[in-house]
């Protein structure tokens, strides 16, 4: 049967001013469905960008949230969930609820070791930052550039890459640079002189560049030290990543989602972040009633790691 449930919706086009939490009614799961009750969902930058512009007032309210992580607490006919599984649920449409209704298909087991807030930030960064190292064919003995290397995508590319056997240069602000050596990656901070800077430490040069903050200094950099622009992957500069001849990666224009790259990995990062090899950062979690604070805080660009909502 049908439940009553909440769920964060941009009322209108704008800033985050224009959250609410409304209260909807969640339908019975149909066909190869699951309804799941929702322990933890991810903040993304992409959910702040969904409502940002002026767009179709007929999609208003528009809800937010592309991943998840809950309880199945039903299944329609033909679902391969059963009734109290711990999943992880990506990609979804208004993960920001109580309760949601999704494909089967959009469902991972969650790990019991992994925890609940660590488990909803987990998919979006981890599936974003295997396709910049797929895109990239960063290897073992590579030297890989990551640009914004303390945010949540950021941190799981400086892991991942190091699980691949790459050395990896990243770049934050000084006050990231302990995390980062922490978790195997040489930090340098952005600014004036970075591209000497990489140099130093990295004489013999770089194979593969990620820019996850879409700055010029990012794009300028990456093209002085990559040789091969083919290994310079951009999920941030829609602007100059076109003329440049970079890899676009994710939902801007012209871009390549790297759907099937994407859920492919979702098992593996489930699996890693289970065993402890890939490590969640979650930095701050609030309520759904908190959403839109959630959202200012993410809108800095100054966040380490993941926000995430906890139902």
């Amino acid at each position: 049967m049908s439940l009553r449930s909440r769920r964060v919706v941009a009322a209108g086009y704008g800033g985050p001013e224009n959250l609410r939490v409304d209260d909807v009614e969640v339908p019975d799961p149909g066909p190869g469905q699951a309804r799941v009750s929702v322990r933890s969902a991810g903040v993304n930058p992409a959910d702040v960008k969904s409502y940002r512009n002026d767009g179709d007032p007929s999609r208003l309210p528009l809800p937010l949230g592309y991943e998840a992580a809950g309880v199945v607490t039903g299944v329609g006919p033909g679902a391969s969930a059963s009734v109290g599984d711990e999943v992880i649920v990506f990609r979804a449409s208004g993960a920001y609820a109580g309760d949601l209704v999704v494909d089967d298909t959009t469902l991972t087991r969650k790990p019991p070791a992994l925890g609940w807030p660590e488990a909803g930030g987990l998919m979006l960064a981890g599936a974003t930052a295997t396709h910049t190292l797929v895109a990239t064919g960063v290897a073992a003995g590579d030297t890989v550039l990551v640009h914004g290397a303390s945010g949540g995508v950021g941190l799981a590319a400086v892991q991942l890459a190091g699980l691949r056997g790459a050395r990896v240069v990243a770049t934050a602000s000084a006050r990231q640079h302990a995390l980062l050596r922490e978790l195997g990656a040489e930090p340098v901070e952005y600014g004036a002189g970075l591209a000497d800077r990489v140099r130093a430490i990295a004489p013999d040069g770089i194979d593969a560049a990620v820019d996850l903050v879409g700055t010029d200094e990012a794009m300028d950099v990456s093209l002085e030290l990559v040789a091969d622009r083919a290994r310079i992957a951009t999920i941030a500069n829609f602007a100059r990543g076109p003329r440049e001849g970079v890899r676009l990666l994710g939902g801007g224009p012209g871009a390549d989602p790297g759907n099937d790259i994407r859920d492919a990995a979702r098992a593996d990062l489930a699996a890693l972040a289970g065993a402890g090899t890939l490590r969640v950062m979650v930095s701050a979690t609030y309520p759904l009633a908190e959403a839109a604070e959630a959202h200012r805080q993410i809108a800095t660009g100054h966040t380490t790691g993941k926000l995430v909502l906890l139902p």
